[in-house]
């Protein structure tokens, strides 16, 4: 039995993983899948105040007040770059890091910092213009973006999509490399299609030694394919040295 904590990405919420969690859970893991704050069903407590501080907050005190150790850290897209600060202050706690479809920031660079320019360029814009200067506005036109093509799929995950406090992107991840350094890691890319935000990222991750797998989904791939991330999740988790290659 492996403890997994599941950890979504922007505009998403616990909500996203439903059917990863079922698939772990009935295989007898322990599955925890938090809502950052301001996020899914926390979305009451959006403000401008929200950064990457607070997310690093919410997860270092899940695995402190539920005593976790030896867990699977699952980083999904923007939550990504929460690795480094909370393998600082979790240590001890982690057994692995997964960077599922993920951004990678070293200390001292922020979200916008590892997006293409023209990406970052756009997202200050739609801030600027929709957002109240602090919050990018949630909109369905993302799931185009991540590359989710089922109808049914997007009409049911486009309304649950919340609007994204900017200080997310722009606040600079500050944390000491080695404890992060320490811990097995593993990058997952998928391929059908890719992301080419996610290009720095991926070379990063594996600049710095990551296992490389891949999935052939879009950018969502806890919802288009559930079962098979369970089980690439599953084998990653498996005792013994990481897997080099996709």
């Amino acid at each position: 039995m492996a403890n997994f904590l599941l950890v979504h990405g922007a505009m998403h919420g616990a909500w996203c993983w439903r059917r990863v969690r079922d698939a772990l859970s009935d295989r007898g893991h322990r599955v925890f899948t938090p809502s950052l704050t301001g996020q899914g069903e926390r979305v009451r407590q959006l403000s401008r105040s929200v950064g990457v501080s607070t997310h690093v907050d919410d997860l270092t005190d899940l695995l402190w007040y539920e005593d976790l150790r030896e867990v699977h850290l699952v980083l999904h897209s923007y939550s990504g770059i929460l690795a480094g600060p909370v393998a600082e202050r979790a240590a001890g706690r982690l057994a692995a890091v997964v960077w599922l479809g993920a951004f990678v920031v070293r200390p001292g660079e922020c979200l916008l910092d590892v997006e293409p320019p023209e990406v970052a360029r756009r997202y200050r814009r739609q801030v600027a213009e929709a957002g109240d200067g602090w919050y990018l506005p949630a909109d369905p036109a993302f799931l185009s973006q991540w590359g989710v093509r089922d109808e049914e799929l997007r009409a049911w995950a486009g309304p649950r999509l919340t609007d994204f406090p900017f200080r997310c992107q722009t606040e600079p991840v500050h944390f000491a490399p080695g404890p992060l350094a320490a811990l097995p890691r593993c990058y997952v890319r998928h391929t059908g299609p890719p992301l080419s935000s996610l290009d720095t990222s991926f070379a990063t991750a594996v600049e710095q030694g990551s296992a490389v797998r891949s999935l052939a989904t879009g950018h969502d791939m806890m919802l288009e394919a559930p079962e098979e991330t369970a089980r690439l999740l599953m084998a990653v988790a498996e005792p013994g040295p990481p897997v080099p290659g996709p």
